[in-house]
């Protein structure tokens, strides 16, 4: 079992930036794919981004591309989500994953990851 916790969410204009933290404690951190998925209202849960758990690979979906950057610091038990210039779409409740079993082809699946943090809303006004 792993217990996840996000921080860094909150109200920002559009084109500024945050850093979201996911902080993770239990299980061996680095043995995990990291991922953030986001949550509108009245929407799906989403696929943001996910980095391997050996921190060689990343991935994006297409409409944070260039603005957002994901990395992890596993001495820390850490996955980060830095994002810049936002935009009001960009507002959601934020999820940081973990990906316990790692099958490939599913990265971008919410349903593949095994455990979640509470989230952590990111509110971008125009």
């Amino acid at each position: 079992q792993v217990q996840l916790v996000e921080s860094g969410g909150g109200l920002v204009q559009a084109g500024g930036s945050l850093r979201l933290s996911c902080a993770a404690s239990g299980r061996t951190f680095s043995s995990y794919r990291m991922g953030w998925f986001r949550q509108a209202p009245g929407k799906e849960r989403e696929f943001v981004a996910a980095i391997s758990a050996s921190d060689t690979s990343t991935y994006y979906a297409d409409s944070v591309k260039g603005r957002f950057t994901i990395s992890r610091t596993n001495a820390k038990n850490t996955v980060y989500l830095q994002m810049n210039s936002l935009k009001p779409e960009d507002t959601a409740v934020y999820y940081c994953g973990a990906d316990e079993t790692i099958r490939a082809g599913r990265v971008m699946t919410s349903g593949e990851y095994d455990y979640w943090g509470q989230g952590t809303q990111v509110t971008v006004s125009s």
